[in-house]
């Protein structure tokens, strides 16, 4: 996207985040033009020091965003704070309930100084008897019902990425762009809220409508019955795998046709899906010895030509070559704050002819301190003594 198009531009956010539900709703708003900036602590954030599966978070959701490090638990380092979230358009947080009161910073406090504000809580709950309560991202899949649905039937498991903080983050991101259109109308700011556990119920609502309209739960997926007679991973040779789907009569008609299955193509018995599904005993094993035969280029070739459902059984790592992703936009090369040179997945949206792309690398801890006090009116002198104070940190040596 051209930064002479973002369609944020010129609205200011105050991030005060840590992990990745917060973030995320930072990154939707920084992607899309946003002046983000995110403040951190004296140390930097906590999450940039994280492991294991934990080592990505930072470097994920926190590109096209601004570092300043202050001491909020200092009285200067408050006011510099207050006086940034004064000309701020967004305010976004993700603290159990009640810490950013304790400093001063909840919305009451902030609303008084700036009425237009839009304050966004990422939380783990919303109002209720849960509110208080302690969330993480699996706590919310386990509770919400996901881990149940994903898992085998007596084995709950949660979703192989942090789904739900980062769809929570999105909700905030969305509820902000809709207080930004509501201010446009009235001139006022709002608290709004976005949550891990309310996310997932609003992600199982369709198992909800299944047994709201049938009468009958919803079974784990591994478990489940399935709506179409082809819809499974099939082994292809040299222990490859392939999701193949079926999920029209037109399309059975083509696969039949594709893969030279014509007793199957001219047997009325198998030409509308629901009599099919009925009959996956007698279709998914002949399927399963054909496919067997076949290498996964072969198979997907097939499979492209015809037009159907389809899709190689990829890992991670692996869509750092992937042609499609490679091919206009999909991801993003920058340097992390470690220096490591990386391509990270760009927002999943095109406006125009353009995507969402990169203007600012994930930073440093405190990059961009000295820059955002002097936008707030603080000369050099100003700025050397507030960081021979310790109350604000500049840019530190790589970690």
């Amino acid at each position: 996207m051209s930064p002479a198009i973002k369609p944020l531009s010129g609205i200011k956010v105050i991030e005060f985040t840590h992990m990745v539900m917060g973030p995320a709703a930072g990154l939707v708003l920084a992607d899309l033009g946003a002046d983000v900036i995110k403040v951190e602590p004296i140390d930097g954030d906590k999450t940039r020091r994280l492991k294991g599966s934990g080592a990505g978070y930072f470097a994920m959701y926190n590109r096209n965003k601004k570092s300043i490090c202050l001491d909020l638990k200092s009285e200067k380092g408050t006011q510099i704070a207050h006086k940034l979230i004064a000309g701020a358009d967004v305010f976004i947080e993700n603290f159990r309930p009640g810490a950013l009161d304790k400093l001063g910073f909840g919305y009451d406090a902030l609303s008084k100084v700036n009425p237009a504000l839009i304050y966004c809580s990422e939380k783990g709950f919303l109002p209720g008897p849960y509110e208080n309560r302690t969330a993480l991202d699996e706590v919310a899949q386990m509770m919400g019902g996901l881990a149940y649905m994903t898992g085998p039937p007596g084995r709950p498991l949660r979703a192989g990425a942090s789904v739900i903080d980062v769809t929570g983050g999105m909700f905030g991101a969305i509820a902000v762009l809709a207080a930004l259109q509501a201010r446009n109308q009235t001139g006022k700011g709002q608290h709004v809220s976005a949550s891990l556990y309310e996310t997932t119920v609003f992600l199982v609502g369709q198992h909800m409508a299944q047994f709201a309209e049938t009468g009958s739960p919803a079974a784990p997926m591994p478990a489940r019955i399935s709506a179409w007679a082809v819809y499974d991973v099939f082994d292809v040779r040299e222990d490859e795998k392939v999701f193949v789907g079926v999920v029209s009569d037109t399309q059975w008609r083509l696969f039949c046709d594709a893969f030279d299955l014509t007793e199957w193509r001219n047997d009325p018995t198998l030409a509308a899906n629901n009599d099919r599904a009925a009959r996956r005993d007698l279709i998914i094993p002949r399927l399963r010895e054909i496919f067997l035969t076949m290498t996964k280029a072969e198979l997907m070739e097939k499979l492209e030509k015809t037009g159907l459902p389809f899709a190689p059984i990829a890992r991670p790592e692996e869509l750092f070559d992937d042609p499609h992703l490679n091919a206009d936009g999909g991801l993003l090369e920058m340097t992390l704050p470690s220096g490591k040179e990386v391509k990270l997945p760009s927002m999943p949206i095109q406006m125009g002819e353009g995507r969402p792309g990169l203007y600012l690398d994930p930073p440093v801890s405190g990059a961009h301190t000295v820059e955002v006090l002097s936008e707030i009116g603080f000369s050099q002198s100003d700025i050397d003594e507030v960081l021979l104070a310790g109350v604000a940190q500049d840019a530190p040596e790589r970690s």
